[in-house]
């Protein structure tokens, strides 16, 4: 059996304790999430290296190494021993079902296999909670078709709707598709949390942040660190409007590929965030200026990567890189651009303990 590796103190003196483990877990988006509103997570798996700092030093929890076709429900079942209620968790690479990906990979893919995965260890484990956040498209295909059959058949109540992460105090837009599940009744994620007036905004959570030119580094916060840009590029954000695209510029500024009818259809590269409207889903790439509207609504480069960080609601010390370790933009970009939003994974975990509540009035659960 997989051990703990470390002791942990009780999250907290709820008579009903839930011990989750949260697979995929990336750098740790999900389970500062589910932490926050006071679920115990006690391990994350994941099969990429450079996860392991960022999900070790920012959460209790330990981090396997390792991929979740090799590992199995009984190498687990210790990590979650003592609790009066189990729950697994995860969220399955995404790029398979995103429409970033639409056409370049297909079922042959490896990937396509890892909600397989989770379902298999979900047949061994038994946990009495599920949840997984994914990409909208994913509902229409027949893989998550059978995983929502196979929980169904095995005693499970399935909740699942597409929400967007703003209502849900995520400073950006981000539809993503939840799943919830239970043993023990109905389950259904809480209603928005945000009004969309009162919606966070670019301008609240990174207009203080200390202004950068492309390709300079905060001295106070390595990760508040901004892409280099070509002169052509340069020009092009100079250009800019906020909340514009490269259909603001001049004629000889717009690229090629734009000039072409097929590439008017993509309106939203090479734009700049609006100061006061949530931000555009943060993909891999948001440290890039032409690689979507991720420029900043007022300085001349794109968001670095701490903005990035942040409009993704992790918390603004949360550690990504070790101290004087080299800080790789595309790694670093892609750990959190992939990540669950942490105020998501904040509202799944108060829609399990919402159920739970409910469950242990009415019924109460054995110990």
């Amino acid at each position: 059996m997989l051990g703990r590796g470390k002791s942990r103190k009780a999250s907290d003196e709820r008579k009903v304790s839930i011990k989750a483990i949260d697979l995929f877990c990336g750098a740790g988006g999900l389970t500062r999430g589910l932490e926050t509103a006071g679920i115990d997570v006690v391990a994350g798996v994941d099969i990429d290296p450079a996860c392991e700092y960022p999900y070790t030093a920012n959460n209790r929890a330990v981090f396997y190494l390792k991929s979740v076709e090799d590992i199995s429900g009984p190498e687990l079942a210790n990590d979650l021993a003592g609790a009066s209620l189990t729950l697994l968790a995860g969220c399955a690479p995404c790029q398979p079902f995103s429409t970033y990906s639409r056409g370049k990979s297909g079922p042959k893919d490896r990937r396509w296999n890892l909600l397989n995965q989770f379902a298999r260890l979900v047949s061994e484990m038994q946990p009495d909670l599920v949840t997984m956040e994914n990409v909208p498209r994913l509902a229409k295909q027949a893989v998550f078709e059978r995983f929502v059959s196979e929980l169904e058949e095995a005693g499970y109540s399935v909740f699942y709707r597409v929400v967007d992460c703003a209502d849900y105090g995520v400073p950006q837009h981000r539809h993503r598709l939840v799943l919830l599940a239970s043993k023990h009744g109905p389950i259904e994620m809480i209603a928005p949390i945000v009004k969309p007036e009162r919606r966070q905004t670019v301008r609240r959570v990174i207009g203080s942040l200390p202004p950068l030119r492309a390709g300079e580094m905060c001295p106070d916060d390595p990760l508040h660190l901004a892409s280099t840009l070509s002169p052509l590029n340069l020009q092009r954000i100079c250009a800019s409007k906020s909340g514009g695209t490269w259909r603001d510029w001049k004629e000889d500024l717009v690229a090629d590929c734009h000039k072409k009818k097929s590439g008017k259809t993509y309106p939203s590269v090479y734009g700049r965030m609006a100061w006061d409207e949530p931000a555009p889903t943060m993909t891999t790439q948001f440290f890039g200026f032409g690689n979507g509207r991720f420029g900043h609504p007022q300085q001349n480069r794109a968001i670095s990567l701490r903005e990035g960080a942040i409009l993704q609601s992790f918390p603004r010390n949360y550690k990504f890189v070790a101290k004087d370790e080299p800080i790789y933009i595309k790694t670093v970009g892609r750990l959190i651009g992939n990540a669950v939003p942490v105020k998501l994974g904040k509202a799944i975990g108060m829609s399990i303990l919402d159920h739970v509540q409910q469950i242990e009035a009415r019924q109460g659960f054995d110990s």
